[in-house]
C-alpha cells in the first residue's frame, strides 16, 4: 500500500452489495428485484479493480489487503463493482501510509476497527428499522381483523423491502450523525488516556470499577418466548441499561444478550449504577430481575473491550449473586465504605472460579445517610472479612465520576 505501482493481474475483491431482495417461490412480488445499492452507497457502481487501484495509486495486491481489512469478498470478476467513494478511501489510507503517520500494519488495524464497528453497526441499525417497520405492519393486520401474522426471527419479504427503502431514504440524513458520534467519542476517550496517564492518579496502571449484569432465568424465557418476544425483551434490557449507565457517566463495554459489562473511573458511580440497574429492571413488568458484580481494580483495554483479573471477578460475583441482589469485592467495598448513602453487609467467603477465595459484600442502598457500622467496627483496610457475620458499613453514592 506504501507504494505506487502497476495494477498486476490478481484476483479482485468487491465489497459487499445488498442483495436484490426475491420473493419466496410462488409468491408474487414486484418490488422485490429492486436493487438498493446505489441508492445506499450513494454513488453509482461505474468503477472496475484496476480503474480503484490506478485512481489510488497502489497496487492490485495493496487494494487486495486493504477490502480483506474491511471484510469484503473476493469475486472473480472484472465488473464495474465500485464507485468513486472506494477509489477515495482507499486513496486515504494509502495517503496516510505514504505520509508516514501509520505504518501499514496499524493503517490495516484501523481499518478492520472501522469495519468491524461498521458491520455490527449497519446490522443492529437494519434490524432496529425491521422491527419498526413489522410492528406498524402486525398493527394494520390487528386493526383489519387479520391475526393469523406469522411470528418470525427473519423479516419477510414485505418488511424487507420496506426496510431497504427507508434506508435509502435516511442513509444521507444519518452519516452526519455517524461522524458527530466518533469524533465525540474519541474526544472522550482521549481524555480518558491522558487522564490515565498521569502518575499522580492512578501510578502505572489503569484503574477501574467493573461491573456486570445479568437477566436472571434467562434460559426459561428462551424457551418460553418467541423468537419475536424474545429480540424484544433483549432490546428493552439493552435500552434500559445503557440509559442507566450512561446517566452515571459510566461506559457501557458491551452487551452480549443476556448481560452488560461497564465500567466507571470512580466506585460511587458504579454502585449507583448497579443499585438503579437492579430497581429498574425489578420495577419493569416485561423484564425478570437482574442481578450485578462488581470489582475494582487495574484492567486492560483492547480492540474497546476490557480483561483482566479485575474483569473476571466482577464476572464470577455476578455469577454466585442472588436475584436482584449487588456483590462487590473488598476494594470496591473500602472505598465505597467512606461515602454516604450506601450500605455494605459482609458475606460468606468464597472461592471463585479461576478467580481464588473472595469474600464479597452485599451492596444496598442505606437507609439513612452517614457512614457507620452496625457493630461499630472500622472498615477493613487491606484485607477481606474472613467472617460470615462480617459487620454492615453504611456508604454513599455520588453520581458523578
Amino acid at each position: 500500500m506504501t507504494e505506487p505501482g502497476t495494477p498486476r493481474d490478481d484476483q479482485p475483491v468487491v465489497p459487499p452489495t445488498v442483495q436484490p431482495v426475491l420473493p419466496p417461490a410462488g409468491e408474487p412480488g414486484p418490488r422485490a428485484n429492486e436493487d438498493y445499492t446505489e441508492r445506499l452507497l450513494g454513488r453509482p457502481l461505474d468503477l472496475r479493480r484496476r480503474d480503484v487501484s490506478r485512481g489510488a495509486e497502489v497496487s492490485l495486491l495493496s487494494a487486495r489487503k486493504f477490502w480483506h481489512a474491511l471484510g469484503f469478498p473476493v469475486v472473480d470478476t472484472d465488473d464495474e463493482l465500485f464507485t468513486e467513494a472506494d477509489q477515495r478511501a482507499l486513496a486515504a489510507v494509502a495517503g496516510i501510509v505514504r505520509d508516514g503517520l501509520l505504518d501499514e500494519q496499524t493503517a490495516l488495524a484501523m481499518t478492520r476497527a472501522f469495519a468491524r464497528s461498521a458491520d455490527r453497526l449497519a446490522g443492529w441499525q437494519s434490524q432496529l428499522i425491521a422491527e419498526a417497520v413489522e410492528t406498524h405492519m402486525t398493527a394494520a393486520l390487528e386493526d383489519t381483523g387479520d391475526d393469523e401474522h406469522e411470528s418470525r426471527s427473519v423479516p419477510g419479504i414485505e418488511t424487507a423491502t420496506e426496510t431497504a427503502k427507508r434506508l435509502a431514504v435516511l442513509t444521507d440524513r444519518l452519516e452526519p450523525l455517524l461522524v458527530y458520534a466518533w469524533r465525540r467519542h474519541l474526544s472522550a476517550t482521549v481524555a480518558r488516556m491522558l487522564a490515565d496517564a498521569d502518575p499522580e492518579s492512578y501510578g502505572m496502571t489503569k484503574m477501574r470499577s467493573v461491573g456486570f449484569a445479568d437477566l436472571v432465568n434467562f434460559t426459561a424465557l428462551v424457551r418460553r418466548l418467541s423468537e419475536r418476544d424474545l429480540a424484544r425483551l433483549v432490546s428493552r434490557f439493552e435500552a434500559l441499561s445503557a440509559d442507566v449507565i450512561t446517566a452515571h457517566g459510566g461506559r457501557l463495554i458491551k452487551t452480549v444478550g443476556d448481560e452488560v459489562l461497564f465500567t466507571t473511573v470512580g466506585a460511587a458511580p458504579a454502585a449507583a449504577i448497579a443499585l438503579d440497574l437492579v430497581e429498574t429492571m425489578t420495577d419493569d413488568d416485561v423484564l425478570p430481575d437482574v442481578r450485578c458484580g462488581m470489582a475494582r481494580g487495574p484492567i486492560i483495554s483492547r480492540l474497546g473491550d476490557v480483561f483482566g483479573t479485575t474483569v473476571n471477578r466482577a464476572s464470577r460475583l455476578t455469577a454466585v449473586a442472588q436475584a436482584g441482589s449487588v456483590l462487590v469485592d473488598a476494594t470496591m467495598a473500602r472505598e465505597l465504605a467512606s461515602l454516604s448513602g450506601f450500605e455494605l453487609t459482609g458475606q460468606r467467603r468464597r472461592i471463585l472460579r479461576g478467580v481464588g477465595p473472595v469474600t464479597p459484600s452485599l451492596l444496598r442502598r442505606a437507609t439513612s445517610a452517614g457512614r457507620r457500622s452496625v457493630s461499630g467496627a472500622p472498615v477493613p483496610e487491606s484485607t477481606e472479612p474472613t467472617s460470615p457475620t462480617a459487620p454492615t458499613h453504611r456508604a454513599g453514592a455520588r453520581p458523578d465520576a
